[in-house]
């Protein structure tokens, strides 16, 4: 019989209800349940082995994929290599590890980013949210549902975790059946952990002590930055290095035979947001390195695949094992465990990763039979119409030349600050930036639904305006232009190595490239980094150093996002709190037509050596 989800968490609720707690009193007092089991699994009865052997399964940066669905074309998803995604096809591969190595031997573990990232998240936010409406309980939140179904282990916080606000996450954080881990979300007052730091596993062994596996998760430093609206006074993000090198040494202490990380942090020590923070944004492999006595690391935030990655530690020499599953659900990362029982005590002898595909497998009925009724919600709910456009409007090319597509979002920007400036900030120029998302975006002509205004601003991002000078919008521009790569005069620009240059270190992806609108420039990708704009004027005429702009702009780049220059501690003089996605289907319902005459302009255009490229 198929499981309806609502029956299924009514009747798992009672097993589930202590599970997710708020701080770490709930995990401290799981340990003495622990050392009974411990206990009971241990004796001289039986056979008693001198090895054993268990693995860690673990997901990461789901991001609201719970089917092999793509809710923008509305479609199964495709790609160009063949993958698929989502947690009911994991959810097979899950089963399948289980089966083979026993259900006692295997534990399930997630990276972080669950609940931001489809139109199935934005629905379960704000169409129909999980905290409720009106007095009302919301319902269950599908990837609650889903990762209950498959009985987690627990799961590390991401950075978009916070997207929709600390009361949704803590409702999220009630309705799952394992727990949020968060060793450096503090507290900003007391700078106690606001969720746990930890938790305790046991894995049974016949006649001897079950092996102890402690879990530490971490989260990105970067989300004082990133959701800075949602945290700031309420909660700080301390370093990874830092909190691993405290709790580490105390799950040892608490007899740990096992430490593993679930971190939502890459494993290269970049940084994205430049010195913003002092601390490192993918910070991994330096955790693996500095903090000693760590077994493993699962690796989230950078939606890489991984299969394995080994970092020495300096102090001890000792090999510690790191994979990333690709994100979305496209892989499910497992690592093998063996350990050998010597001096009393569990050692772990090896540890090996990879990864599994999930396009290999079909998705668990299970699953689908769990969220079916939830998908179908999302789906009617993107494909209402809301007006109509009078031509294509395509993004294929708008990292490289002027498009509507993106001069559509950057109007409706300006529009937006402009009418909510006041006093004299109503007579300052509005120039708007925003970035191409999305290099498939598309807006139809004749009828366009709620998919393809998503498709097109896929962040739940809200609107900013702020004041830069001329000097300092320069600056801003620069940045935005070292997205290039650099192609001297004479040789071919090709479109294929043009963009995501690596200059600073760190790769710069189209999300944090942006395009501005209320102003003309060109750039110049035969020029070094730091020298590429020229002809930049406004209203036709150079533009002056000290003259004052407002800046349409959303709420993670004036934060700091992508490291921009000046804009984070630029002069606020607008924040409406308005959704951008939502103003975009605002203006087309209040207008009943996008028509890209009203606002296309070609204000910008890359040059080699001051020649127009395309």
């Amino acid at each position: 019989m198929p499981i309806n989800r609502r029956d299924f968490i009514n009747r798992s609720a009672a097993t589930g209800a202590g599970v997710a707690l708020a701080g770490t009193a709930g995990v401290v007092a799981a340990a003495p349940q622990a050392a009974a089991a411990e206990t009971k699994s241990g004796g001289k009865g039986g056979h008693a082995p001198k090895t054993y052997s268990f693995s860690i399964l673990g997901t990461t940066d789901l991001h609201t994929h719970v089917f092999n669905w793509d809710y923008y074309t509305n479609a199964e998803y495709k790609d160009t290599k063949g993958d698929e995604v989502g947690l009911a096809k994991i959810s097979t591969l899950v089963e399948q590890q289980r089966e083979a190595k026993g259900r006692d031997r295997t534990l399930l573990i997630d990276a972080g980013d669950i609940i931001q990232g489809t139109s199935l998240g934005f629905y379960y936010a704000k169409v129909d949210p999980i905290t409720g409406t009106d007095g009302k309980p919301g319902p269950v939140h599908p990837m609650a549902a889903a990762m209950n179904h498959m009985r987690y282990d627990a799961a590390a916080l991401g950075n978009h975790e916070f997207n929709y606000g600390i009361p949704l996450l803590r409702t999220f954080q009630q309705q799952c059946h394992f727990p949020l881990l968060g060793a450096n979300a503090l507290d900003a007052k007391t700078l106690k952990p606001a969720f746990p730091p930890y938790a305790i596993k046991h894995i049974p062994v016949p006649g001897r002590p079950a092996i102890k596996v402690g879990i530490i998760g971490l989260t990105n430093p970067g989300i004082a930055i990133w959701d800075k609206d949602n945290v700031s006074g309420k909660m700080v993000f301390p370093g990874l290095v830092e909190q691993a090198a405290k709790y580490v040494p105390k799950l040892r202490s608490m007899g740990c035979d096992v430490v593993f990380l679930t971190d939502h942090s890459g494993l290269d020590g970049t940084t994205s947001y430049g010195d913003a923070l002092p601390y490192v944004e993918n910070a991994s492999n330096l955790v693996a390195e500095q903090v000693p006595g760590i077994d493993a690391i699962l690796v989230g935030h950078t939606h890489v695949e991984v299969a394995t990655y080994k970092v020495t530690n300096k102090k001890t020499g000792k090999d510690v094992v790191l994979s990333e599953p690709y994100c979305w659900g496209k892989r499910l990362s497992v690592f093998d465990f063996e350990l050998e029982f010597t001096r009393g005590r569990w050692e772990v002898t090896s540890v090996t990763s990879d990864v599994l595909n999930a396009n290999a497998v079909d998705e668990d009925p299970g699953i689908v039979a769990l969220l079916k009724a939830d998908h179908d919600a999302v789906v009617t709910y993107v494909n209402q119409p809301l007006g109509t456009c009078t031509e294509e409007m395509s993004a294929v090319e708008s990292c490289w030349k002027d498009t509507a597509i993106i001069d559509f979002i950057n109007y409706v920007q300006t529009q937006t600050v402009k009418a909510g400036l006041t006093g004299t900030d109503a007579d300052l120029p509005v120039v708007s930036v925003a970035a191409p998302f999305s290099r498939t975006a598309n807006i139809p002509a004749g009828n366009v639904t709620i998919r393809d205004i998503a498709g097109l601003y896929i962040y739940d991002n809200t609107l900013y305006g702020k004041k830069l000078t001329g000097a300092q919008l320069r600056d801003y521009l620069e940045f935005a232009a070292a997205y290039y790569n650099q192609v001297p005069s004479g040789t071919t620009v090709d479109t294929a190595t043009l963009t995501n240059s690596t200059s600073g270190g760190a790769t710069r992806w189209d999300y944090t490239y942006d395009i501005a609108t209320g102003l003309t420039y060109e750039i110049d990708v035969a020029k070094a980094v730091g020298s590429r704009i020229a002809n930049l004027q406004y209203n036709g005429a150079a533009i002056d150093d000290t003259q004052v702009f407002v800046v349409a702009v959303n709420n993670y780049r004036a934060s700091g996002g992508s490291g921009y220059p000046h804009i984070s501690d630029a002069e606020i003089v607008y924040n409406g709190g308005q959704g951008i996605q939502q103003l975009l289907i605002d203006y087309l319902v209040s207008a009943g037509t996008i028509d890209p005459t009203v606002f296309s302009t070609d204000n910008w255009k890359l040059t080699q050596d001051g020649t127009p490229v395309f």
